[in-house]
């Protein structure tokens, strides 16, 4: 049986695709970086990997927390992304700062800092990929 993909893209031309997510329609685009001839004015391909590493920490600790009770509305992530310096140009490192609530109780951020390193998306990244997150509370 085959199922429906889960996006679709198109190439729009000037180093820019717009993907589409197929079960909302949601529309992304992406431009190329301005270091590897793009403009730079939507995120790179990388970016969107950097994001999708930020957002499915923060998702699946919140999974977790809402299972525990505890309401982490208003956390934030910002991540930052290092390129290779070598051939072939690949992603060598992500640094993700989360941003929490600081009523969190030592065994509510103990429990919450380990499912972090557990989410799909970090355990799916090539293990060459440097993953550096850390977790501050205020």
């Amino acid at each position: 049986m085959m199922t429906a993909p889960t996006a679709t893209a198109r190439y729009v031309g000037h180093l820019r695709t717009e993907a589409t997510h197929t079960a909302s329609g949601t529309i992304i685009q992406t431009d190329a970086p301005v270091d590897n001839h793009g403009r730079g004015e939507a995120f790179s391909p990388t970016d969107l990997v950097g994001t999708a590493l930020g957002t499915c920490i923060l998702t699946t600790m919140a999974i977790v927390a809402e299972r525990h009770n505890l309401d982490m509305v208003g956390s934030t992530f910002s991540v930052k992304k290092t390129m290779s310096q070598d051939s072939p140009r690949r992603i060598a490192q992500f640094d993700v700062d989360l941003q929490l609530p600081a009523s969190l109780s030592p065994a509510d951020r103990a429990l919450l800092e380990r499912v972090a390193h557990t989410c799909p998306v970090a355990l799916s990244l090539n293990p060459e990929i440097r993953q550096e997150v850390r977790f501050i509370y205020q």
